[in-house]
C-alpha cells in the first residue's frame, strides 16, 4: 500500500529541482491562484499544473487517495458556501439569472454556480504543485530550504520532522490492524461498518502510545546533541542552484506577475463572462 504525503524517490525534472526554488515556485504560484478568480488565469494554470505532474512520473494510485479527501472537503466547503451566502455570486457579478428555486432564500442561478466553480477551481490550481513539492523533496532538503530564504532552522526542522513522521504513522496504524486482526477484531468488508469502525477506534489508543513514544526519544535525542543552542546550523542535504533553478523561478515568477496585471488591469479581480 502507498504511504500518502512520502517523499517518492523518482528521476524526473521536478526531484531534480533544489528544494529551495520548489518552496519559492509554489509560494509565487499558490499567490497567484489566491488572488485572481480569472477563470482564464486559472484555467491555464490548472493545465500547467498537471502537466508538471506528469513530468514528476507521479502515479494516480499513489496519490488518488490524498485528491480524493481534498475533493470531499472541497465538497463540503461549496455546500457551506452556499447554505451561508447562496448569492455571493449575484452580488459579485451584479446580474441574476435563476436557474430553479429551493426552499425559503436559495435559489440557484448562473451566477452563483460560475463562482463555486472558480473557487473549485482555485482548490484545483493549487492541490497539484502543493503535492509536487511535499512527494518531490527530501524532507532534510525540505528543511534546508525553508532555512535558506531566512526561515528560523528550529521551525524548519519542526517541518521536516512532521513529514518524516506521516509516513511512521501510516505504518505503525497497518502493523497495529494487522495485530488486531491476528486476534480476530474483523476490519474487512465482510464485517459490518459499525463493527468496522468499533475495531478502528481500538487501534487509536495504541497508535497514541507507540506516538508517544517515539516523540518522547526523538525529544531526548535532539536534547542530548545540543539542538538549538547555536543560532545557525549547516545543512547535510542541501542542493546549490543550477540553470534549471533559474529557470523555473524566472518562468514562475512571469507567470505570477502576467496573472497579477491581466487580473487587476480592469481595477477588480474578477473574470464577470456576464456584462
Amino acid at each position: 500500500m502507498a504511504e500518502m504525503l512520502a517523499y517518492l524517490d523518482k528521476n524526473s525534472p521536478i526531484h531534480r529541482l533544489a528544494g529551495a526554488t520548489k518552496l519559492l515556485c509554489f509560494i509565487l504560484w499558490s499567490l497567484a491562484a489566491m488572488l485572481t478568480y480569472d477563470t482564464r488565469i486559472l484555467v491555464f494554470m490548472l493545465v500547467i499544473g498537471l502537466t508538471l505532474f506528469k513530468l514528476s512520473k507521479i502515479r494516480w494510485k499513489e496519490v488518488s487517495f490524498v485528491v480524493l479527501l481534498f475533493g470531499l472537503f472541497l465538497l463540503l466547503n461549496n455546500i457551506a458556501i452556499f447554505l451561508f451566502s447562496p448569492k455571493q455570486g449575484v452580488e459579485i457579478y451584479g446580474t441574476e439569472h435563476l436557474l430553479f428555486s429551493l426552499a425559503g432564500p436559495y435559489e440557484v442561478t448562473t451566477e452563483q454556480l460560475f463562482y463555486l466553480f472558480n473557487v473549485t477551481l482555485k482548490y484545483f490550481t493549487v492541490i497539484p504543485i502543493a503535492l509536487l513539492f511535499i512527494l518531490t523533496t527530501n524532507p532534510s532538503e525540505f528543511a534546508s530550504s525553508f532555512h535558506r530564504i531566512g526561515i528560523s532552522y528550529r521551525i524548519t526542522y519542526a517541518i521536516s520532522i512532521t513529514l518524516r513522521y506521516i509516513p511512521d504513522i501510516q505504518r505503525d496504524y497497518r502493523n497495529i490492524a494487522l495485530s488486531k486482526q491476528a486476534r480476530g477484531n474483523d476490519l474487512s468488508r465482510k464485517a459490518s461498518l459499525i463493527t468496522r469502525g468499533k475495531n478502528a477506534m481500538g487501534i487509536i489508543i495504541p497508535l497514541i502510545f507507540v506516538s508517544l513514544n517515539r516523540i518522547e526519544a526523538i525529544s531526548n535525542v535532539m536534547d542530548l546533541r545540543g539542538f538549538g543552542k547555536k543560532k545557525t546550523r549547516t545543512w547535510y542535504w542541501e542542493k546549490p542552484f543550477d540553470i534549471g533553478d533559474y529557470l523555473a523561478i524566472s518562468l514562475i515568477a512571469i507567470l505570477f506577475i502576467s496573472s497579477i496585471v491581466i487580473t487587476f488591469y480592469d481595477g477588480q479581480r474578477f473574470y464577470n463572462p456576464f456584462e
